[in-house]
């Protein structure tokens, strides 16, 4: 007889169909940290679907239900155009979406969020979970709307949420980082890099291999669900000090521009894209510093990847694609 009886037979069995049938599906698995949770997934021998906006558009409803019916664990890993506007219109809408459809499912949602709701700024040094959400941005309110609806569906029954918000990204496949755009961007171009970030205040970054790490870690971990948990960042650094791991990384003797908050508002009046930069300016303005102390509380073997290592691969992705 087995050891645990009947029972025990009957558990045994129902475990072992909820593993066989265990399957994660992620949304926006061409992004960075999409990529790195499905590299994560793959690395533990998981059933992975990746999905890219041309398979299914999550902003059309319906669409997506077609892929993630049998799903066990569906990331929200998605990014839309940097524009205030769109994200007031779609966030929201991608968000409701996902839950009707994880809902019809019976599939979890793991969501990566950003900390654009906290506020006002200046944030305190450091901010954790618990910071007073009071955003004075625009795509700031429209991210704690689309958080708010992922939690209240998890509150009200209707899907099991899990949040994790991230710092900025760098590394592997960051095209969209602060760190990439005109700054590692113009390096390997052989040009002096350019940024919006001014020089004195330090900030928290995030490496994406990290990130796709801790998500799948979330996923995983029933008792996670229904919280919002900050993820794995580096300490904080200055512009200069992240410059100094580029130069010794790339072996070039560069001088970065740093272009002047009162010109970035004036080239907002005429550039739509630096306007919906400069209205995030605030998170660069003053020291802004990640408390992860809670995830790494809950699982001391988590940690972030030193700054030299991620420059270092962050380089090598870009360089070898080009």
């Amino acid at each position: 007889m087995y050891a645990g009886g009947w029972r025990g037979v009957r558990l045994a069995f129902i475990f072992a169909a909820m593993v066989v049938h265990e399957r994660h599906v992620v949304l926006g698995a061409r992004g960075a940290v999409g990529a790195a949770v499905v590299a994560e997934l793959q690395a533990h021998g998981r059933d992975v679907l990746a999905l890219r906006r041309s398979d299914a558009d999550a902003r059309t409803p319906g669409a997506l239900g077609p892929y993630v019916t049998g799903a066990s664990h569906v990331y929200l890993c998605l990014g839309l155009p940097y524009t205030a506007a769109i994200w007031e219109r779609d966030w929201p809408a991608v968000m409701t979406n996902v839950l009707d459809t994880c809902q019809a499912a019976g599939a979890r949602l793991i969501f990566l969020d950003n900390t654009y709701m906290y506020g006002p700024p200046p944030l305190a040094t450091p901010f954790g979970e618990d910071h007073p959400q009071q955003p004075v941005t625009r795509k700031g309110k429209a991210r704690k709307r689309t958080a708010d609806l992922a939690l209240a569906a998890h509150r009200e029954g209707r899907v099991r949420v899990v949040i994790g918000r991230a710092a900025d990204f760098y590394g592997p496949g960051a095209a969209n980082s602060p760190l990439y755009i005109r700054f590692l961007e113009n390096i390997l171009a052989g040009k002096a890099p350019q940024t919006f970030m001014p020089q004195g205040p330090r900030h928290t970054w995030a490496c994406t291999s990290d990130l796709g790490r801790a998500l799948v870690r979330l996923a995983l971990d029933e008792a996670a669900y229904g919280d919002v948990w900050h993820l794995p960042a580096g300490p904080a650094l200055t512009v200069e000090d992240m410059a100094d791991l580029f130069r010794r990384e790339t072996g070039r003797d560069f001088r970065v521009s740093f272009i002047p908050p009162g010109v970035v508002r004036l080239l907002g009046l005429f550039n739509p894209a630096v306007r919906e930069v400069s209205e995030m300016g605030y998170q660069f303005r003053s020291d802004y510093v990640i408390d992860w102390s809670r995830f790494r509380a809950r699982y001391p073997d988590a940690g972030a990847t030193p700054y030299e290592a991620g420059v270092h691969a962050m380089v090598r992705s870009f360089a070898t694609a080009r």
